[in-house]
Parts: structure tokens; C-alpha cells; sequence
């Protein structure tokens, strides 16, 4: 799998082609492909940042660490149902969250859901 660019790299061909390179050139120059080249450019443009995105871990947990409380109340309410029916009866209150995205909020809560 490839590795991302350095920070100093990807501040390199942005800044060449802000010096008037094209972006075939830059991606050429500096050994990185142009579809690289253009999405480093890109992002300059709309965002202002040369830097890398984060990557992997949990990047979502603030919105249903948001709806804790509806969770809580919605499961204790209805222990016996399943993630994915527990997540359609969030859907009707409005809540949209993936089975998996319950199911890592109930670990991170030391909540066991065991069915008795």
C-alpha cells in the first residue's frame, strides 16, 4: 500500500505550481503522480491546508456521543432488541447510526447488551 506524502512534499508542489508550473510539471519534478499533484492543489485551493487528513481510527463518535442520552433512554427502554432493530427505532426519532457505530458506543460505555 502506498504512503501518504510528506507535509514539506506536498507544500513543495503546491508551492510550485502557485509559482506558475503546471501540474503535470510539479507532479513530474517532484516524482509523485498527477492525480497527487492535483488533489494536493485542489485542497489548497478550497480548504487552505497542504497537510494531510487524519487518518483511520474513530473519526464519527462525537455525533452519537451527541445522542447519548436518546440511546441510553431508547435501549433501557427496549433491552430486548437487537442492534439493528435498536437503530431503526433511532431512525424514527430522527437519529441515523450504523449498527456498528451502536455497537462501538455501547463498548466505549462498558454497556453489555447479553440477552437473558
Amino acid at each position: 500500500m502506498p504512503s501518504g506524502l510528506s507535509a514539506d512534499l506536498r507544500e513543495r508542489v503546491v508551492v510550485a505550481i502557485e509559482a506558475g508550473a503546471s501540474r503535470r510539471e510539479a507532479a513530474r519534478r517532484f516524482k509523485v503522480s498527477l492525480a497527487s499533484a492535483v488533489r494536493r492543489y485542489e485542497a489548497f485551493v478550497r480548504e487552505g491546508r497542504t497537510w494531510a487528513k487524519p487518518m483511520g481510527s474513530d473519526q464519527h463518535s462525537h455525533l452519537s456521543e451527541a445522542q447519548a442520552d436518546l440511546i441510553r433512554q431508547t435501549d433501557e427502554a427496549r433491552p430486548e432488541l437487537f442492534l439493528h432493530e435498536l437503530r431503526a427505532q433511532l431512525a424514527e426519532y430522527g437519529l441515523k447510526v450504523g449498527v456498528s457505530r451502536l455497537s462501538r458506543f455501547f463498548k466505549r460505555h462498558g454497556i453489555t447488551r447479553k440477552k437473558h
